[in-house]
């Protein structure tokens, strides 16, 4: 791909980075677009796009053509977490969303990818192999909107699947949450209030900290896997366990999080500590030895063990629906910001040992313990004040528990951690 597209010098680096400027620009547009239009139509839309820009990548020529192409894709894939963020907030309670957001954040794809990748390799056509991935996985997503855009509702109350008690029984159970449910207003105090929340900020914080290793990682993945010796088709196979480690790691720390009361912080701040030990090890082990280089490389994908677990804590954490898109548009920038970051940090030059890309991947997960520990002292803090102050307050209803409120409005809101 790098030979057949004319990249030099960094300009590997920036097919990468240029993806997430492009997911910048497009956050924040969506998020009152989202507000008003059928959220479950809008997905679809927008993943039907994204196969048609994933299989035009098969035909671009030079760094300009597929630059301007990933920066399209970044803009069209913006809303996407946020959407899914908050059609997992209107279907499910605190409890359950931490699991969802971990299946749909599973990253079991990298090894349908390789699976396909490898296959491809051995096709003897006139298409390059690299164009010809491209084209076919553009066509899996674009028959995946299809799907999407004829079966998925866009609330409880437009499932089709369910009768009207059951629509009735699956809006009631989720007044616990105390978060709301869809509302078409935008409220600009709302997003005031979200701007002002410093749990908003700490978890942007953590998000860019646990996304500089994604970016970087992903982004260099075969370089880092050839650097240690291997051929090319040794190489995409190598690559599929990666996303085993990332799911495996990240059902590990939801499941402990299902079945504990307010330990998310904790155990996502322990699953950082693998990939701080592999940042060591990667590079001290001597160049010779390949299984224990491969080793460590495959453990530093417990880094995101951690983020569907933390990402969760903001649906559960937030009420108001244009506070929570608010947000939603926070996180996901700070996703864009450290992805942009990331390949910078992976220089050619340091190639296969790039030594800052692991330093900075070592201060990153420390510095992500540190934040995980603060959200979630705060957290306990700002409970035990309302714990204090409730007594005297006059209690929700289930109707204001199902309002669009912020959770500084209910006084009987409790924040997970």
């Amino acid at each position: 791909m790098t030979a057949d597209l004319h990249l030099v010098g960094q300009q590997y680096n920036w097919v990468g980075s240029i993806f997430y400027f492009g997911f910048l620009l497009g956050e924040w547009p969506f998020g009152p677009v989202m507000q008003r239009l059928p959220i479950a139509k809008l997905l679809s839309g927008t993943v039907l796009m994204w196969g048609v820009l994933v299989s035009l990548m098969g035909a671009t020529q030079n760094a300009a053509g597929i630059m301007t192409l990933r920066f399209i894709m970044g803009f069209f894939e913006a809303p996407l977490y946020p959407m899914m963020s908050v059609i997992t907030v209107m279907w499910y309670t605190k409890p359950e969303q931490t699991l969802r957001v971990t299946v749909w954040f599973t990253s079991l794809s990298s090894v349908i990818t390789g699976l396909v990748s490898w296959g491809i390799g051995h096709a003897t056509t006139g298409i390059a192999s690299w164009r010809l991935l491209f084209i076919t996985l553009g066509g899996f997503t674009f028959v995946w909107g299809i799907v999407l855009f004829l079966f998925l509702p866009d609330s409880p109350l437009s499932g089709g699947f369910l009768n009207e008690k059951e629509k009735y029984i699956a809006v009631d159970r989720l007044k616990e949450n105390m978060t709301g449910m869809h509302n078409k207003q935008f409220k600009w105090y709302q997003v005031r209030e979200g701007f002002l929340d410093w749990k908003s900020w700490l978890i942007v914080a953590i998000s860019i900290l646990l996304n500089i290793p994604n970016g970087g990682l992903v982004t260099f993945a075969a370089q880092i896997v050839s650097g240690m010796g291997y051929g090319a088709l040794q190489t995409t196979l190598l690559g599929m366990p990666t996303g085993v480690f990332q799911t495996v790691s990240a059902f590990i720390v939801s499941g402990l999080s299902r079945v504990t009361t307010n330990k998310r912080s904790l155990w996502g701040s322990l699953c950082c500590l693998v990939p701080m030990i592999c940042s060591i090890l990667i590079r001290k082990l001597p160049s010779d030895n390949k299984n224990g280089l491969l080793v460590s490389y495959y453990f530093f994908y417990f880094f995101w063990g951690a983020y569907p677990t933390i990402i969760s804590l903001p649906l559960a954490n937030t009420s108001g629906h244009t506070k929570k898109l608010t947000v939603n548009a926070m996180v996901f920038s700070s996703y864009c910001i450290a992805n942009i970051i990331a390949p910078q940090l992976f220089k050619s030059s340091e190639s296969p040992s790039y030594t800052t890309g692991y330093n900075a991947i070592l201060g990153c997960e420390i510095g992500a313990i540190v934040c995980m520990g603060i959200y979630a002292a705060g957290c306990w803090f700002e409970n035990k004040q309302r714990d204090r102050i409730e007594s005297g307050a006059t209690e929700l209803s289930a109707d204001d528990m199902l309002d669009d409120m912020t959770d500084k409005e209910k006084v009987g809101f409790r924040y997970v951690y």
